[in-house]
C-alpha cells in the first residue's frame, strides 16, 4: 500500500476494486475522466439496490435535457419500441397518444458507433463483465472477467441486445461515471445513469425491438 493510499486510510480491497474500476474505465474510453478532482460532485451518497450499495447520482447538477421526462414523439413504431438517437444522445421509450419516455445516454466514440434494429434478448440484474476479444486485443491488460458490484463498469443492470438470435455484443446499461452522459464515450454500447437503466429495466419486457438511428430530431420535441 502506498503513503498516499495510507494516508487516506484506503484498505488494500479498496485499492484492488479502485484498480479494477480504473481499468474498466480506459476499457469504456473514459480514463482521463477519473483524474477529476471533482467527481464526487457527480455523487449523492448511497442506496442500495437488491443487496449492492452505490453510489447516487446527483440529478441537481445535471443539466435538464439528460434528465428522464416526458416529451412529445411522433412515430409508426408500436408501444413499448425503443428508440435510440445516437447523434443527440437520448434513448427513447415509445408510449401511446404520440408521447414516450426520454433518457439521456453515453453512445459509442467515433469509429465504434453502429445502427440497426436489434431487439433484448435477455437482461441481468448487477451484471458482470467479460470484456469481447477485440477488446482485448486492444487493451491486453482488462481484466478477463469482473463481478458485478458498484465499481463494475456495466452498473446496476444491462440489456443485452441480438439480432436473429445472435447476440450484437452491444449493451444498454448503467455507468459508474454519471457526467459521461451525453457524450460520445463507449466502445458501443449505451451507458445510462444507474437509476435510470433500472427504470428502463423494468419497462423492458425480453423480446422488446430496438432501433438505433443516426438521429430521430424530426420526429420528436
Amino acid at each position: 500500500m502506498d503513503e498516499a493510499a495510507a494516508g487516506r486510510g484506503l484498505t488494500r480491497r479498496e485499492l484492488v476494486a479502485g484498480g479494477l474500476a480504473l481499468t474498466a474505465a480506459f476499457a469504456t474510453g473514459l480514463a482521463p475522466a477519473f483524474a477529476q478532482s471533482n467527481a464526487s460532485k457527480w455523487f449523492n451518497g448511497t442506496t442500495e439496490d437488491n443487496g449492492v450499495v452505490f453510489r447516487a447520482t446527483k440529478f441537481q447538477v445535471i443539466k435538464p435535457q439528460w434528465k428522464r421526462q416526458i416529451v412529445q414523439y411522433y412515430s409508426t413504431e408500436p408501444q413499448g419500441t425503443v428508440v435510440i438517437d445516437t447523434r443527440h444522445h437520448f434513448l427513447y421509450v415509445i408510449f401511446e397518444n404520440n408521447t414516450a419516455l426520454r433518457y439521456g445516454v453515453g453512445v459509442g466514440k467515433e469509429g465504434f458507433k453502429w445502427y440497426g434494429t436489434a431487439q433484448v434478448d435477455r437482461k441481468a440484474i448487477w451484471p458482470t463483465w467479460t470484456p469481447p476479444p477485440e477488446m482485448l486485443q486492444r487493451r491486453p491488460d482488462l481484466p478477463r472477467f469482473m463481478e458485478g458490484g458498484a465499481d463494475n463498469p456495466l452498473g446496476p443492470r444491462a440489456l443485452y441486445l441480438y439480432r436473429n438470435g445472435a447476440d450484437l455484443g452491444y449493451r444498454v446499461h448503467g455507468t459508474t461515471e454519471p457526467w459521461s452522459i451525453g457524450s460520445d464515450v463507449s466502445s458501443g454500447c449505451i451507458r445510462m445513469f444507474n437509476e435510470d437503466v433500472i427504470d428502463l429495466y423494468q419497462r423492458v419486457p425480453i423480446g422488446t425491438k430496438v432501433l438505433v438511428l443516426p438521429h430521430i430530431a424530426e420526429k420528436a420535441t
